[in-house]
């Protein structure tokens, strides 16, 4: 934001130096403070093509923070705190759009393996009352808002946290998240693999 440009080589060699709690408290201090001196629609430097602004990165690191603070309850075997509905929404509407779709739209060749011989498939995406209607085929991830019209391969519906945290591979070991999978188990692991190349 400060420079209008990717930081180039990331991260910096530097970083590697430095204390990793004092480094994470240094860098969320300078991040908060760019973020008080601009407004969301000012332009911002970044990797994601349909919107170099400042909301993107606000939103892109309140999304980081939500799953890589999910990570650190689960690996200290801590419960997980809420993620508030309307979060846990923006998410799952960011990974489909932004990681995914933008992932296969930019670098298909990473996915050729999984959708070349993709037949042409609908996903629906249900997280609490808001839906997402997904469609794959060779060189395909498009997603729409809402659930259309017509029947689904495959529909994975829940609760808001509870879709965030199974798209992201954050579900607990043995925990029942309450999400229900349905549909044709090979479009299901469709769905997961481009998940997983597009967040890797």
């Amino acid at each position: 934001m400060r420079e209008g440009v990717e930081a180039d080589p990331w991260p910096p060699k530097e970083f590697a130096d430095e204390e990793p709690v004092a480094l994470l408290d240094r860098g969320y201090t300078a991040l908060r403070a760019e973020f008080a001196t601009r407004a969301p629609e000012d332009p911002a430097a970044g990797w994601y093509a349909a919107d170099r602004s400042v909301g993107f990165w606000i939103r892109r690191m309140a999304q980081e923070t939500v799953v890589h603070r999910i990570d650190a309850e689960l690996a200290v075997g801590r419960p997980v705190a809420p993620v508030p509905d309307d979060l846990a929404v923006d998410g799952v509407d960011e990974l489909l759009k932004v990681f995914v779709s933008f992932a296969v739209a930019e670098w298909g060749e990473y996915f050729g393996e999984i959708l070349d011989a993709s037949p042409g498939r609908t996903f629906l995406v249900r997280a609490g009352g808001t839906a997402w209607r997904v469609r794959t085929g060779p060189g395909e991830f498009t997603v729409a808002d809402g659930a259309g019209e017509g029947p689904a391969d495959a529909t994975l519906s829940g609760p808001p946290e509870a879709v965030l945290r199974r798209l992201w591979n954050r579900t607990g070991a043995g925990e029942d998240d309450g999400v229900t999978v349905e549909g044709d188990p090979e479009a299901v692991e469709e769905l997961r693999r481009c998940v997983v190349v597009a967040t890797q």
